[in-house]
């Protein structure tokens, strides 16, 4: 039987051959892959991730790269504008010869990238936006997702919000494609774990230009038994302080996506709360010798430990070596046919990218924040695999546009 995608694979096979290296010939020309992110827009998670990927590349290169050729990353801050970002694509494409992308934190961009490479017809790994579109309602053949995303996140913190005690929650998200569907996904699989539940108020600030005191005036005055909050970064710091000023948090639960990483978790500092239930990382807390491993090579080449970034970056170029190494050639026919059902390795456990979405199975940790030792902390935690927190890989390709 001939599918979708078999079809697509043979088209492109005759009419995309001079977008990318025939095959990989052990002549020792680089590998060129173009990489576009939020440096400067947003450096405390992607100064680690670059560190992740640069130490992958530089491993895969010290071994002798890949089929003998080096693999060469050419790397472009988007500045946070999608615009900037599209532009970056297509000199990467076009003037730097590059044979696919990867990278992109910021939904929105995410987003944009992943509709260039579908108009481009060239592979696009989305290694960090969250957004649930990126994959399903706006899903395309040619871009892939590495993180686990909101729906999964939301999922993991569904699962441990529905066995407290609060019916009457409350919402506060950036008001972008990131926190609206972190939002919807938490309310519809909190309700489907606890139908009793209740959303008495939602508060949406703009991304990093929030009024803390606004908002938490606002939470406050709705007596929800609970909070579900998405802001991150310099947001999520002037939230919780000005919770804490006003008593926000006292008596009440708070379930808050992403503040267990240490991205965000540390600059907390000693306003850290206690007992926030959250998706993180809990750094070298884990212990396996892949983990072990990777934090050893990356503490001796940055001298600092791992945050989130870190293990999302290298786990992006694990995933690129996989794929080079194990498709037939850099044709994106041949890159696309190989990325369906490939199985990664990486310092955090194998993961899986699915066929029926293009989603990866990557977990995510879920524990609590703390003061340890005057540090802020995650504790308490479990790793959660992705695949738990998926639909069916036939109930997600219904929610892909056909293409």
């Amino acid at each position: 039987m001939i599918t979708r995608r078999v079809t697509l694979a043979l088209a492109l096979a005759g009419t995309i051959a001079g977008l990318a290296p025939a095959a990989l010939a052990q002549d020792g020309t680089p590998i060129k892959v173009g990489e576009i992110n939020s440096y400067t827009r947003l450096p405390a998670f992607t100064e680690p991730y670059k560190k992740g990927w640069e130490l992958a590349m530089e491993e895969i290169n010290t071994a002798g790269g890949i089929d003998g050729r080096p693999l060469e990353i050419i790397s472009r801050d988007d500045t946070g504008d999608p615009a900037t970002a599209i532009r970056i694509a297509d000199e990467l494409t076009s003037r730097e010869g590059v044979s696919f992308l990867f990278g992109t934190f910021l939904s929105n961009i995410g987003l944009a990238v992943a509709d260039f490479a579908n108009q481009k017809k060239i592979f696009f790994l989305a290694s960090e936006p969250l957004t649930d579109a990126i994959v399903w309602s706006d899903g395309n053949d040619y871009t892939y997702r590495l993180r686990p995303s909101n729906w999964m996140q939301t999922g993991m913190l569904a699962a441990e919000a529905a066995k407290l005690p609060a019916t009457k929650w409350a919402t506060i998200a950036p008001n972008y494609a990131y926190g609206t569907d972190a939002v919807d996904a938490f309310k519809t699989q909190l309700k489907a774990l606890k139908p009793e539940v209740e959303f008495v108020e939602e508060q949406w600030p703009t991304l990093f230009k929030i009024d803390a005191g606004s908002s938490v005036r606002a939470l406050e005055g709705a007596k929800p038994d609970a909070i579900f909050n998405v802001t991150f970064g310099p947001d999520l710091a002037k939230f919780v302080r000005e919770g804490s000023i006003r008593g926000l948090f006292d008596g009440r639960e708070v379930v808050s996506l992403l503040s267990g990483e240490p991205e965000y978790l540390e600059p907390l500092g000693d306003e850290t709360p206690d007992g926030w239930i959250v998706t993180g990382y809990p750094g070298n807390d884990v212990n396996t010798p892949e983990h072990d491993a990777f934090e050893k090579a990356y503490m001796e080449k940055w001298g600092e430990a791992p945050k989130t970034g870190s293990i999302v970056g290298y786990n992006s170029v694990m995933t690129i070596k996989k794929l080079i190494e194990t498709a037939p050639s850099l044709h994106t026919a041949d890159l696309l046919a190989t990325m369906e059902g490939l199985e990664v390795d990486s310092p955090t456990g194998p993961f899986v990218f699915r066929k029926a979405d293009n989603q990866a199975t990557m977990g995510a940790y879920v524990g609590k924040t703390a003061l340890v030792d005057g540090k802020p902390s995650m504790v308490d935690w479990v790793y959660a695999p992705g695949a738990d927190f998926l639909p069916s890989e036939a109930d997600a390709a219904k929610m892909r546009p056909a293409q």
